[in-house]
Formats: structure tokens, sequence, C-alpha cells
């Protein structure tokens, strides 16, 4: 374990054991135990790069929502510093049947609302039957798979009331699945499981979470002045005097900023008006022997989906050497060291590096598949020949379009560089947007190639095969291949039981999706930059699942 400001354990995993990578701003072995002499005014200011696009756990997808749900909510189990899934809304841990396929779960009885009602059983199974249902249009239902009759509800072939989970009684909780799931624990700790109270959610009818004062929690925090999804640039979190685990959250106030140019949220750190911003590129290499420097590393992959379906070149990106020859120009070595700066590395596939590891042999997933999508110049330019011979072009007009903070924006000239330099007539488009429009015309399928990623929701490798299935939501780009979704489909059902065919499964697919078809191109591994005050402690990172958890961070003198 190597130790910065925060200290960053990085696990990985096994196809039945399931962990992301944590840090903590503590500098003492053991970080549960406090280090200095708690301020008196417990202020933590941080900044993100966008505007946050839902505050509904059914609806939310991006990493700046789910860490915003995951202060303010709570679920089964909560990721502790160690990245270990541990009873929160639960009493204790769940009791398994012998074939891992029904869990029986005791709520804790002095869990409660923030308007003091108190957390039941009813609570979950509404929550997730809200998610599946269809007329909620959630595009994480899908990872509600593993539940018993999830799939067939989410198809509208059952009704939503037949879902595996059912309330035995206000403080115990039944859940069935299809199959055993190995990481079903971590699922209980990911946002889009946690609950809802229903009585809310039906007074509040469409304004539901559309304002902070528009929804109840029962997380460490309450949101509030947030003024509505993509378009406030200012909220706080506020310590929930009503949570069951008050009296070991110490932060009373925490003042979110939405900063999306480096230099601004440098100034500001640099000036104390913010305790945590993010940096890249030069300022990341200059500060990076800064005792407040941490390089957060996540188990997310930043890609680009070229539209074969209704785009201005959906034709022209059904060809494969095309693809291929767009992948192969950009220099990712030189994105990732020149431009990010602030530890981001070569994707070398779709699946992070340091995420999984072989359940035989303990090799990376990464490392054992090896280089599936190379940058390599000249390959690019024999790729694009072939394209233009098969497509019977000469030139070629490509719009990107991505988030609009400053770093993607540096990043997509970094790839408007090299795809125009190495493929002589191709010219590239940029279009940088905020976040939440970038989510919405990627979903609506209105884009020639979009730049943006994924994070995993559960450090395993079908946190990212999953998505792209024929059909899946987020297969934006709309890629098919009958092979590449019949190795999905056994690694989650025939060979589910069985941790190496599993395995195989997995690769093949990789292989399939990214070095045969070039179906989505990997770019880099994402890391974030940080400088985060020194006298702040505890802030927890996970490196899978919601990226930040403030529960038991304070601030010192």
């Amino acid at each position: 374990m190597k130790k910065y400001l925060v200290t960053l354990g990085l696990v990985g995993v096994a196809a039945i054991t399931l962990a992301g990578c944590g840090s903590s701003s503590s500098k003492d072995d053991d970080s549960s135990k406090e280090s200095g002499k708690l301020a008196a005014d417990q202020i933590f200011n941080t900044t993100v790069t966008q505007e946050m696009p839902s505050a509904d756990l059914s609806v939310a997808t991006d990493t700046i929502s789910f860490t915003a749900l995951n202060q303010v909510y709570e679920g089964v189990y909560r990721l502790d510093k160690n990245n270990e899934p541990q009873p929160a809304g639960a009493a204790e841990k769940a009791k398994v049947s012998d074939d891992n396929t029904i869990y029986t779960i005791k709520l804790r009885e002095d869990a409660k609302w923030s308007n003091g009602e108190p957390v039941t059983a009813k609570d979950y199974v509404y929550s997730w039957q809200r998610t599946i249902d269809p007329a909620t249009a959630s595009e994480y239902a899908y990872l509600f798979a593993p539940v018993k009759n999830a799939a067939e509800i989410s198809e509208g072939k059952k009704d939503k009331s037949e879902l595996g989970i059912k309330a035995v009684s206000d403080y115990e909780l039944e859940i069935t699945l299809e199959q055993a799931t190995p990481y079903f624990d971590y699922l209980l700790a990911f946002p889009s499981f946690f609950p809802l109270n229903e009585k809310e959610v039906t007074t509040q009818g469409k304004e539901f979470a559309s304002k902070s004062d528009k929804a109840i929690y029962n997380g460490p925090f309450t949101l509030e002045d947030f003024d509505g999804p993509g378009i406030d640039t200012e909220w706080k979190y506020k310590k929930n005097e009503k949570y069951w685990d008050a009296e070991n959250v110490k932060l009373e106030t925490i003042n979110v900023n939405v900063i999306k140019d480096t230099s601004t949220g440098l100034n500001l750190f640099d000036a104390k008006k913010a305790d945590d911003v993010i940096v890249s590129g030069e300022q990341a290499q200059q500060m990076s022997s800064d005792p407040a420097f941490f390089s957060a590393k996540e188990s997310r992959t930043s890609y680009m989906e070229m539209n074969q379906a209704t785009g201005k070149n959906a034709d022209a990106w059904k060809n494969v050497n095309l693809r291929q020859a767009f992948s192969a120009a950009i220099d990712r070595k030189s994105l990732v060291n020149n431009v990010l700066g602030d530890g981001s590395v070569v994707s070398t596939g779709i699946i992070p590096i340091d995420m999984s590891k072989d359940p035989k042999t303990k090799e990376d997933f990464a490392k054992e598949v090896g280089n599936q999508n190379p940058s390599d110049a000249k390959k690019a330019k024999e790729y694009w020949e072939k394209a233009k011979k098969e497509l019977g072009i000469s030139t070629l007009e490509i719009d990107i379009i991505a988030s609009d903070d400053d770093t993607t924006k540096k990043v997509l000239e970094k790839i408007q560089g090299d795809v125009e330099k190495n493929l002589s007539g191709v010219k590239v488009k940029l279009s940088p947007v905020p976040f939440s429009v970038r989510l919405s015309r990627s979903n609506s399928g209105d884009f020639d190639v979009v730049l943006g990623g994924w994070g995993a929701d559960y450090a395993d490798p079908s946190s990212f095969t999953d998505l792209f299935t024929t059909g899946n939501s987020y297969n934006r780009g709309k890629y098919s291949s009958e092979k590449y979704d019949a190795l999905v489909k056994s690694s989650n059902t025939t060979n589910a039981g069985d941790p190496e065919k599993r395995w195989a499964d997995l690769k093949d697919a990789t292989d399939v999706l990214v070095k045969e078809d070039m179906g989505t191109i990997p770019v880099f591994q994402k890391a974030e930059g940080h400088l985060i005050n020194t006298k702040v402690k505890d802030v927890v990172h996970h490196g899978a699942g919601a990226s930040w958890d403030y529960k038991w961070a304070y601030v010192t003198e």
C-alpha cells in the first residue's frame, strides 16, 4: 500500500471476491484513528467538474450524481475504508442460503429518514420496484438482472410486484436471485439499490428530487440548496441529525462548487477557499510532490463510441477498418503523459488495470489479455487506406462531442491533432458541451462520435462487458455482434458458477469487442489529480462504485 496525503489501497479481485480502491486522508496506519485536534468549524469545501444531472436514485447514471447520492442516502451495506461492504441499513451481514440465491437481511431498527420516519423493509421493496418498472425508464434497471424476475419485468412481461424482493416484516428483507451472483454484496452498497420513501415520492410526484427540498434522506448528510439537475453550480451536504450513526459523523457542512477550469480551482485552493480541487496536465506535474497532491486512480475507462445507427456517418462507422484506423491514430502515451499528467494511464482494452484478477492464476485481467488496441500511426494509415477503398471515399468529416470541462477539452484537442495528422483527408470537429447535455445527446443518439466513459459499479469485468451487448441502453453507438453477445450471455448464465470458464468467456468477449471489432475505442484509464487540504482527514475514495465518501471525514486545526 502506497501513501500520499491519503492512503490509497487498490485491490485486484477474483470473480468471486470483489473490491474497489480506497483512500483516506489520514496518514496513520490505522486510518480510523483521529490524527490532530478537531477544528471548531467542521466545514469542507469541495469542487466537482460538472453540474449534477440527477438527484433521483432510480434515474441517476453518472459519477457526480452517485457521489452525491452516496452522501445523502444509504443502503443495506456501505463500502468501508477498506472497500469492503459492511452493514449500514442492515443490522448485520445477510444470511445467505446454501445455493447463494436467497438473502435474508435484518434491518437496523434505529434507521430513520430525515423527517424522523423509520426506514423499513417496504422502503427497499418500493425503491427497487420503482427502478425496475419500465415506466421509470431507468437506464440502470439492467443492473438488477441478478434479482429474480427483473429481466422479465423490465421487458414488460411481468409485473413489478413479482420482483424477487419482499418485506417479511418491517425490519426483515428477503431477496431471491435468479442464480448465484458473486458480486451481489457490492450491489447492495451501490446507490441504485438504496431505499426510497414511497409517501415522499408519491407526494412530490414529478417534482420528486428536482430540488433538495423535494426529497427526504437516510444517509449521513442531507442535500440542501440544490436548485435543479443539470443547472445548479452550488449545493451542500448538511449533517443529518436523524442518521443512526450521527455521533460518528464529524463534518457539519460540505459545500460543493462546480469548477470546470482547473486554473480557477487552483486559485481557489491557494486562496484557501476550496479544500479539494482537481488538477491536470502541467499543473498536476508541477504539484505532484506537494504534500497536498493525491492521484485518485479509478476503475474507469474513458472511451469513444461511434454512432452506427443514427449519426451523420452511421454507415461509415459500420466499417471495421475505419474504426481501427481511428483508434490506432491516437497517441495514448503522449495523451496521458503530456496532456493529463494526473496519474491516468493508457487503456490497453476496455477493462481497467488493477481491478480484477484471474481466479486461477491471479493475473490481472488487463495484463492477461494484453494490448488489444495499440497506438500505431503506420497501422492507422493502412487501415484508413483500406477503409477508403471499401467505403468509396477520399475524405471524411467527423464530429466529436464530449463534456466541456477544461481537462476534457484538452483531451479532445489531442485526439483531433493525432487523427488529422495520421489520417490524411479526415477533418475532426470538436463539440464540447455541458455534462448533462452530453449525457442527453448520447442517450438520444444525437451524435457522430462521443467521448465518454464508464466507472465500474462493482469491481468485476462484467460491469463493462454487459454495456456493449445488443440493445443495452448504454451501448450508445449501437455496436452489435452475435459472437460477443453469446460470450457475455455465457459468462452471466451457463458459466456463471464456474469461475475459470466464466473468466475465459469474459476474456474472449473483450477480444471480440476491442481487438477484432473495435466496437468501442478505449483511450485512457482515468485518474484524477487532486489537491486536498492536509488538514482534512479520512476522505475515502473508491475506484469502483460511488467514488467518494465523506461519512468519516473531519477537519483538524
